[in-house]
């Protein structure tokens, strides 16, 4: 069950990146949330969430993972 980034409650996101969460499509929606909620607790536009999608989709899935880590490392746990 994927749930909105909204509900989470202080616990890291978890991605299975050898499942079907680890897509590269679930990856960018999740990170497109994650920005938004940080937009929305600091109350500024902290991230581009438009710049953090280009990003994701400038070149192939492992610059992908790295943007993801480079952006939410602290907020999020990726698995292989």
């Amino acid at each position: 069950m994927i749930r909105s980034i909204k509900e989470k409650n202080g616990k890291p996101v978890e991605i299975d990146l050898t499942g079907p969460d680890g897509n590269v499509f679930n990856l960018i929606s999740i990170g497109t949330d994650l920005c938004k909620l940080l937009n929305e607790r600091r109350g500024n536009k902290y991230f581009d969430v438009a710049e953090f999608q280009r990003d994701m989709m400038s070149d192939d899935y492992e610059h992908a993972v790295k943007v993801m880590e480079k952006n939410f490392g602290h907020m999020i746990i990726m698995y292989r």
